[in-house]
């Protein structure tokens, strides 16, 4: 797989993080990983996310976050759209994650977007991933 899907990286490197129970992870960054993660702590599945300058393009800095019972607040975060098979909603098609306990994360015309902003501002786009 490698980075030839840097969204998949990312959420590889999220899910493996919360398994071995790390405070934080870093990541080479970029624009679309910063507003994935920035999206995943508006909506409170991660703690923090910080962005520091390197001499290449930044590294991105995830803060996660655990429950009482030190669970990982994530139970699962899935790459939905992938470079191989592109996965594109218009925004009555905008997918309902675990009966709306989770959240779809979309790339549309207004940025990277949690399902039900896009849906409010009626705008469909690629399903980046889900998380509950």
């Amino acid at each position: 797989m490698g980075m030839t899907d840097p969204i998949a990286d990312m959420l590889t490197r999220i899910r493996n993080a919360g398994m071995a129970r790390h405070a934080k992870l870093d990541m080479p960054s970029s624009k679309i990983k910063e507003a994935v993660a920035n999206v995943l702590m508006e909506q409170g599945y991660v703690k923090n996310v910080k962005v520091t300058p390197d001499d290449k393009q930044g590294v991105l800095r995830i803060y996660l976050k655990y429950g009482a019972d030190e669970k990982p607040v994530i139970n699962e975060i899935k790459r939905v759209s992938t470079p191989g098979c592109r996965v594109y909603v218009k925004n009555d098609e905008i997918p309902q994650v675990k009966n709306g306990l989770g959240c779809a994360i979309l790339s549309t015309s207004k940025g990277v977007l949690p399902d039900a902003e896009a849906r409010k501002s009626e705008v469909g786009g690629e399903v980046l991933c889900t998380v509950w």
